[in-house]
This record gives structure tokens, sequence and C-alpha cells, in this order.
């Protein structure tokens, strides 16, 4: 079985480089299905994106067969990847599970990577800097604790044989609502700066993982409040350079 995690997750960089991003996502997929046929691989569990595939959420929390109409190339090319894998069950009998994240957080998060505002907001609470949102800070995302995510690639193993499947809490989480909570468990006596917001950012999404718990019988664990208390936990004893 092969756990396909690797990809280019940067948003930006695949609207400034699509090429790349493509090379990297969609070729690079292409090139380890054919080797995993090559080399009798038997399944293929595969981590997709909720949030930059569906777009702007139009039904809340986002289905499974809610419209794919992703903003920027990386939703286009980790989607492309889904249907690669449908061709290469059909002519190949190379068996998936598609899992579709949401935003993943917890202990050991770079916060240069994609989707890392809670490790960017509590390096820099931590030093006791400001935290700065972009916008209103009324954004919402869905944020999935590591452990959850874990548990379901570890059900996908035998399980949601050519599945595509939403794995998230289907409660929307807003920038405001972290930073509430991290003052909260840090003690952290100011506010956030508020800057400009950004073009191209989507504003509401958040995923209804119901088919996850009757197809592979996982649901999250973890809420969101605990999730940050444990990374928070972990960051004061281990350092991890802040992004300014």
């Amino acid at each position: 079985i092969v756990d396909h995690h690797a990809a280019q997750i940067d948003v930006r960089k695949s609207v400034t480089d699509p090429v790349f991003d493509a090379r990297v996502n969609v070729l690079g997929s292409i090139g380890l299905l054919q080797a995993c046929t090559k080399h009798g691989v038997r399944k293929v569990v595969y981590a997709s994106t909720g949030g930059a595939l569906y777009g702007e959420g139009r039904t809340l929390p986002a289905p499974e067969d809610h419209p794919v109409n992703p903003e920027a190339p990386y939703g286009a090319s980790k989607h492309t990847v889904e249907h690669y894998l449908y061709i290469w069950k059909l002519l190949h009998g190379l068996d998936y599970t598609v899992l579709r994240y949401p935003n993943v957080f917890g202990p050991r998060q770079n916060p240069h990577g994609e989707a890392g505002v809670n490790a960017i907001f509590i390096g820099l609470m931590l030093e006791g800097k400001r935290p700065r949102i972009f916008g209103d800070g009324e954004a919402v995302r869905d944020y999935l604790f590591i452990d959850d995510v874990v548990a379901a690639n570890v059900l996908a193993l035998e399980k949601g044989s050519g599945e595509m499947l939403n794995i998230g809490t289907g409660i929307g989480t807003s920038v405001n609502d972290i930073v509430r909570e991290l003052k909260s468990i840090l003690s952290f006596p100011e506010d956030a700066i508020y800057e400009a917001p950004r073009p191209g950012e989507i504003q509401r999404i958040y995923l209804d993982a119901s088919r996850a718990k009757q197809v592979l019988g996982w649901q999250p664990t973890v809420t969101f409040r605990a999730g940050l208390e444990r990374t928070v936990d972990w960051s004061r004893h281990n350092k991890l350079p802040t992004k300014h």
C-alpha cells in the first residue's frame, strides 16, 4: 500500500508558477501510479484537499458532491489526480481511497507550510509578539487535529475501496476564533494586528464528513480547543522558526 502525501502544497506558489505545481502534483503522481503498477502495489491512499477543491462553500458543511470549483491551480492539480486514480483502478486494478483534507494542525507543524496559521500564531505569541490577520478575521475553515488525520489514514488502509471521502469536523472556525482561543490558553494580553485582505482567499469552507463515518467508521475525536492546547504544550518545549 502506498500512502501518498507528497505534493507542492503552497496555494500562492501554484498561482505564480502553475506549471511547476502541475509538474509536481499531476505528473509526479502519474509517475508514482506507474511505479505502483510496475511493482504490484495493491492500493493507494491519497491525501487530497477539501477546501481548495470545492472553492467557496455553496452548501455548508460541504459534502463530497459539492460542486468542484477550485480557485487556484493547486486545487485543480490535486483534483486531477483523483481522476487518474479512478482511471488506474479501471485500467490496472489498482485500488484507492481518496481522503479530502481540511486544514490540518498539530505539534511539529511547519509554520511556513500551507494552512499553518495555528503554528504561526502560536510561535509568535509564545515570543510575546502580536499575530497578524489579513482581512477582518471572519473567514472560516475546518481545522482537524493531526491524530484524527492519522486515524483516518489507518482505517483507509483496509476500507473505503474506490471512495473519495471528506475528513473534517463539519465546524467552521474563524481566524478570530483561533486568536481568542490562543489568548485564553496562553494568557496573551494583546490583540491581533489587522491588515489588508489577501486577494483570492476563500471566505467560507468546512467539510461534511458523515460519509467517512459510514464507510470508514471514522469521526474526529479531538476538539479544536484540545488540539490547540496539545500543540501549545509541544511548542513550549520545542522550538520551530516563526514567520514574521
